[in-house]
């Protein structure tokens, strides 16, 4: 369930305070993107809700329109990062077993690159 931003230990949370430094690529009043500090792909961009949501599980909860704008976000990004008409990749990994490693919910946008099938 969403929590106060305080409540956010995460290092989604700390960029979002400002008390660590990212390489934000976008910023609106819903959400953020920035560059992932250890890319898996040429590109890769993760887009961030404002709101604390722990997991995609929460989105049924909380707010599902808010799913919705990460995703026209993303789009968004990968026209902006020249990877759209190539084509790219979003990821959205759920709990420990979906392989979700940071507890506030976050979107990847990964191109500049072929993608296999299944993913590893």
């Amino acid at each position: 369930m969403a929590g106060a931003a305080d409540q956010n230990d995460t290092i989604f949370g700390k960029i979002l305070r400002g008390e660590i430094p990212a390489a934000r690529v976008w910023e609106d009043e819903h959400c953020i993107a920035f560059r992932d500090v250890s890319p898996a792909a040429p590109t890769h961009v993760l887009v961030i809700p404002r709101e604390h949501l722990r997991t995609a599980n929460d989105f049924v909860d909380a707010d599902p329109a808010l799913l919705g704008h990460l995703l026209v976000v993303a789009a968004k990004i990968a026209r902006q990062e020249g990877i759209a008409e190539g084509g790219y990749r979003l990821v959205m990994n759920c709990n420990p077993d979906g392989g979700q490693s940071v507890y506030h919910v976050h979107l990847h946008v990964l191109g500049g690159r072929q993608m296999s099938w299944p993913p590893g």
